[in-house]
This record gives C-alpha cells, structure tokens and sequence, in this order.
C-alpha cells in the first residue's frame, strides 16, 4: 500500500500532497461534469447510429450510405473527443477549468472529426493516398497551432 502511494504521489504529486495546496477529486463543477457525461451519452448514440448504418446499408449500391456514414463516423468521433479533450486540458491545469477550455476542446475534437469523415468518403471513393492523407492532417496540425498560438 505505501509502495502504491509513493507511485501516485510520484504520477501526480499535486494530487496525493497532504498540505493545503492538496487538490481534491470533487473539484470538477456540476455543469462540466453534466458537459462531458451528456457528450459521452451522445456519443454512445451516434456510434450505435455508425454501427447500424455499417451494418445495414451497402456504399457500393447507396451511394449516399457512404456519406452518410462518413459523417456519422466523424461527428462520433468529434462528439467522443471533446470531453476527453478537455478533461485532459482540465487534468493538466491542476484539476481548473479556464474560460475558453471548452471551445478549444470543441475546435480540436471538430478537426478531428472533419478529417474522419474527410478520410472515410476519400477511402470510399477510392482516392485515399498517403500523401493526401498526411497533407491534410498537416494541414490541420498548422491551422490549431496557429489557432492556439499564446498572443
């Protein structure tokens, strides 16, 4: 237990800390709790959505099945992104929520989700390439950082 404990305090020394400045697990508000448990719940659906229409509809006969499916599949992974984007965020900030810390969670989690689906219906067409493919998420990599950029 005391090997277990000075491991943790290691990991993450501001959490195990026993003074004053010790943070505590609760700290997190109920609106952003209630933000990420709402998103997961929309996320678990619109992936069972991706499931049916994968399971169910063929993009080489419906053609709009494809792009369908591309854009369930990239808002699934947007909506699955967020939250854990930002919980990230929020871990790395000592367990604070900063304003803004949700649209930037949005934004990126957006990109990831645009690139998906992007991806997806360039595969369906066949004309998905490595160079395309790494160009894009270059391109996307370029544009958060810009984004992002402290001022």
């Amino acid at each position: 237990m005391a090997h277990m404990a000075h491991l943790a305090r290691w990991i993450r020394p501001w959490v195990t800390t026993d003074g004053p400045e010790a943070l505590d697990s609760m700290v997190m508000d109920a609106r952003d709790r209630t933000a990420n448990l709402a998103l997961f719940a929309a996320a678990a659906v619109v992936w069972l959505l991706v499931g049916l229409v994968v399971t169910t509809r063929d993009p080489l006969v419906d053609r709009s099945a494809g792009f369908v499916g591309a854009f369930l599949m990239g808002l699934a992974v947007a909506l699955t992104l967020t939250p854990l984007v930002w919980l990230t965020v929020f871990g790395r900030h000592r367990q604070i929520a900063y304003r803004g810390d949700w649209l930037r969670a949005i934004r990126r989690s957006a990109w990831v989700g645009i690139v998906v689906a992007v991806l997806v219906v360039l595969r369906l067409q066949g004309l998905l390439e490595l160079p395309i493919a790494t160009f894009m998420i270059a391109l996307v990599v370029v544009a958060e950082a810009t984004l992002s950029a402290e001022r």
